[in-house]
């Protein structure tokens, strides 16, 4: 059993997502959540610039439009703003583990959307996801799981919500656009719809007090979200059923606690290292061919 590019795409693509949920806690920690969301914007905008040509965009129909809106409705401006108000009231551990209900999420997604029944090896691998993740859920020995407040993790569920949608919706919006044009739309209607609620936040700032390290952090950010992981997971989602794709997003929580632990200095157990075996175990189970039926 072998991974192809496609399948290698949206497992880097989702392991720079869970990156950024630690790297996001640390910005919100100075950077008011709202400004840090419109920088966010910014930057990927700024780096897209040239793909905004009126002749192309006139070209996509009112229907992709539509999927382009709800696309940057869900899957950058809600899921950015829920993620970071999130990771600012909870660990960034408690927060990857989390994120790990949103494969079995996108399951029950594409099964109703897209009529794509799962196939035995689908189910199994979800479920060594999901087990993965509740058995660093259950363990609060040495570590911060558990230790997040209960409004900082229901907005992070929500977030999960707001990415499965987006897994959902990528898959239909491929079909059509090249990837590279579907993340300049998104992001710029996700900059629109952002610039409302950070331009009090972006006037009032005092810049000056944060180092430039932390800047350097958020420009990263922005690369890594609004450029090369949406660029990853649209180049990938155009070759992958849905909720095979769905199961690679276990790479997300992953690279999350990873992150947690390695630079944010949250201590790992021996549930941890067994929890991320199974993830392991489900992403190279969802590799195989009998994933989902139609």
């Amino acid at each position: 059993m072998t991974f192809n590019r496609y399948t290698l795409y949206l497992i880097a693509s989702m392991a720079l997502v869970g990156a950024n949920v630690g790297i996001g806690k640390t910005i919100v920690m100075v950077v008011p959540v709202t400004l840090f969301a419109l920088m966010r914007f910014i930057v990927g905008v700024g780096i897209l610039l040239p793909r905004y040509r009126l002749a192309r965009m006139r070209t996509v129909t009112r229907r992709q439009w539509l999927g382009l809106f709800l696309q940057a409705l869900f899957g950058t401006f809600l899921f950015t703003l829920l993620m970071l108000y999130g990771v600012s009231h909870t660990s960034a551990l408690a927060a990857g583990v989390i994120t790990s209900t949103i494969p079995a999420v996108v399951i029950v997604l594409s099964w109703l959307l897209l009529r794509e029944k799962p196939g035995r090896r689908a189910v199994i691998a979800v479920a060594l996801a999901v087990l993965g993740m509740v058995i660093i859920n259950v363990s609060r020995t040495g570590g911060t799981a558990g230790a997040g407040s209960l409004l900082g993790n229901a907005m992070v569920a929500g977030a999960v919500v707001c990415e499965s949608i987006y897994v959902i919706l990528s898959r239909r919006l491929t079909q059509n656009l090249a990837a590279i044009d579907i993340c300049a739309y998104t992001h710029l209607l996700g900059l629109l719809l952002m610039l409302p609620l950070g331009a009090t936040a972006a006037w009032q700032f005092d810049y000056a007090s944060v180092d430039a390290h932390t800047w350097l952090m958020v420009f990263w950010y922005g690369l890594a979200a609004s450029v090369l992981s949406f660029w990853l997971w649209m180049k990938g989602i155009r070759h992958v059923p849905a909720q095979q794709a769905g199961v690679f997003t276990a790479a997300l929580p992953v690279a999350a606690v990873s992150y947690a632990i390695a630079f944010l200095h949250e201590q790992p157990t021996l549930a941890h290292g067994i929890a991320l075996l199974c993830v392991l175990a489900a992403i190279v189970l969802a590799s195989g061919k009998d994933v989902a039926t139609a």
